[in-house]
Parts: structure tokens; C-alpha cells; sequence
């Protein structure tokens, strides 16, 4: 497995992260703690170094935190544990009061995450959204404080337009607090429209791109077929109309391509993000061993540059 460093920072990450928003899902092989360290396991035998996870992940919010800290028992200095806050919580971080970018909260809401996770620090602490009410330059303030105190080691973003990291970006220059090392954002073969002004604006300023949904909610697999009913148990199990307005064209064409290189459509998804330059590491969620281990070997791949134009051909970058 490839490592890398996030931006210009001493953090180094493995080329493929493991989501963890399934840890504890209902229904899943994950649902249990022994499902769960079955998962870590295998990512850790496969090279994976980070595990990225939020404190809302989970029913009641906070189990794929709680499992998660629970698989990496005796075991903690071999992961990079990457959790966020900022999204309602329905108090189980304690009252937010609407304000969940407040110096107030940022700090209720880490500590509440260290407990969860059995830690005494978080690698990496994300601003899963943006907290309108509440001015940038305290957010990133109070995030510069939990790193001084050494419960945090690195922070960064998810979910920002490209106005909001360059803002994010200047801010934390011009107020002289800690630089945020990545920004994570959806971003696949089917969704390339962070390639417009995301990217661009994350390099500028030294971030890197952490691409979560990587396999379009299971559609960049190859499990599921046009006008077929998703298997039981599956993601899109139930969810007919994901499926019947998938595009379906690109699909199969991007699973043409992959079968005449020789790999499979997951191999092609992943392989193609992880050799993007803006790429940290890919996000990918599992719910078995086997998935794990083949989103981590789909990393050693890498397109040609024949490869990267008959990509170009069928699933088109953004017009700038």
C-alpha cells in the first residue's frame, strides 16, 4: 500500500482509507463489534492506515465512533483515526444550541469523540459542514487550540465550495492559526465536478482531496445491472429509483473499458482517483473483509495515459 502525506503535512496516510459509516449498520456484517474488528483487521493486513469516521455515524450517533475505538484496542498507534463534527448530534454531545462551529462546541464535541473512541487524540479532526452562524475564524481557531493541547493532530474540511476553502485557506494565513492539511469531498467517476474549482483551490492552498463515495453508492461495483432489482441486502437494496436514474451509459462503458485492461470496475474506479494528483487517500466503505481487501489492492493500480484519455472519452471532465 502507497502512503502519502496530507498537503504539505507530516500526516502520512495509506493511498485507500476505510470508511467507517458502516460500522454498527444495521443488517450488516459490521452491525456487531466482531463484524467490526473483522473489518479493521482486514484493512489493517491490507495496508490501510486510515480510518475515517464522524461522530453522527451510527444508531444511537456515536456507535461507529464507540466500534471503532473498540476494534483498535492494543492496536491504536497502527491507525490514523480521522473523525468530524459539526452535524446535529441531538444532543449527545450536550446542548449546541444551533451553533456547532462555536468555540464551545468544537470542544464538547472533540472531547466527546475521544471517549467514543477510547483515545487520547484525534489524528485528524474535520468540520463535516460549515457552520453558518458562527464566524470561520473562531471554527478555526478553536481547531488550532485542541491541536496545542495535543488532543488533535491535524484538522481539516468536508463539504466546502471552492469560495469557502479558498476563505478557509486565507484566513488561517492572515490569523496565524494551523493550516487545514485536506478537504473532503464526493468525488468519482460519475462525479467529477469538483475537478472545476474544488480542486484547484484545495491545491492552492496545500490541502489534499480525501474523495469520499468513490464507487457511487455501489454503482462503479458492478453489482448492480440496468433494469434489474438490486440484490437483497445491498445498498440500493429498495431503492429503485437510484437505480433507474443511474447513468447507465457510462456505467457500462466504464465496465467495458475496465474488463479489456484486464480489472474490474471497482479496481478501475479507485485506481483511476488514487492516481489523481490532488488525492490523499480514497475513502471507501466496506461491510466484509473481502470488500476491504479489494478496495485496497484496487489502489496498486494505475491508468495509463492511454487509459486516462478513453476515461476522459466516456465520463468527461467539467468544463472550466
Amino acid at each position: 500500500m502507497e502512503l502519502r502525506h496530507l498537503g504539505d503535512s507530516g500526516l502520512v496516510v495509506s493511498a485507500v482509507g476505510l470508511g467507517c459509516n458502516n460500522l454498527g449498520r444495521p443488517g450488516t456484517a459490521a452491525e456487531s463489534l466482531a463484524g467490526s474488528r473483522e473489518l479493521v483487521s482486514a484493512a489493517l493486513a491490507a495496508g490501510v492506515t486510515l480510518f475515517d469516521v464522524a461522530d453522527v455515524y451510527g444508531a444511537p450517533r456515536g456507535r461507529s465512533e464507540e466500534l471503532l475505538g473498540q476494534a483498535l484496542a492494543g492496536r491504536r498507534d497502527q491507525a490514523v483515526i480521522a473523525t468530524k463534527f459539526g452535524l446535529d448530534m441531538q444532543g449527545s454531545n450536550g446542548p449546541d444550541f444551533g451553533a456547532r462551529g462555536s468555540r464551545r462546541y468544537v470542544r464538547l464535541a472533540a472531547e466527546a469523540s475521544l471517549r467514543r473512541l477510547n483515545t487520547d487524540w484525534i489524528d485528524l479532526y474535520q468540520l463535516h459542514r460549515p457552520d453558518p452562524g458562527t464566524p470561520l475564524v473562531e471554527t478555526l481557531s478553536a481547531l488550532d487550540d485542541l491541536v496545542r493541547d495535543g488532543l488533535v493532530r491535524y484538522a481539516g474540511v468536508c463539504n466546502l465550495a471552492a469560495w469557502q476553502i479558498v476563505d478557509v485557506g486565507w484566513t488561517t494565513r492572515t490569523e496565524r492559526v494551523g493550516p487545514m492539511v485536506s478537504t473532503q469531498n464526493h468525488y468519482s467517476l460519475l462525479e467529477r465536478a469538483i475537478e472545476r474549482e474544488v480542486i484547484p483551490a484545495a491545491q492552492r492552498f496545500a490541502m489534499s482531496v480525501l474523495p469520499y463515495f468513490p464507487l457511487a453508492n455501489g454503482l462503479l461495483t458492478g453489482k448492480y445491472a440496468r433494469g434489474e432489482a438490486a440484490p437483497d441486502g445491498s445498498r440500493l437494496a429498495g431503492r429503485q429509483r437510484m437505480l433507474a436514474d443511474a447513468p447507465w451509459d457510462r456505467i457500462e462503458k466504464l465496465a467495458a473499458l475496465a474488463e479489456d485492461r484486464g480489472v474490474d470496475l471497482t479496481t478501475l474506479a479507485i485506481g483511476w482517483l488514487a492516481s489523481r494528483p490532488a488525492v490523499g487517500s480514497v475513502i471507501a466503505g466496506a461491510t466484509t473483509p473481502d470488500q476491504v481487501s479489494a478496495n485496497a489492492k484496487a489502489a496498486t493500480w494505475r491508468p495509463s495515459a492511454d487509459d486516462l484519455v478513453a476515461i476522459d472519452a466516456i465520463s468527461p471532465p467539467p468544463r472550466r
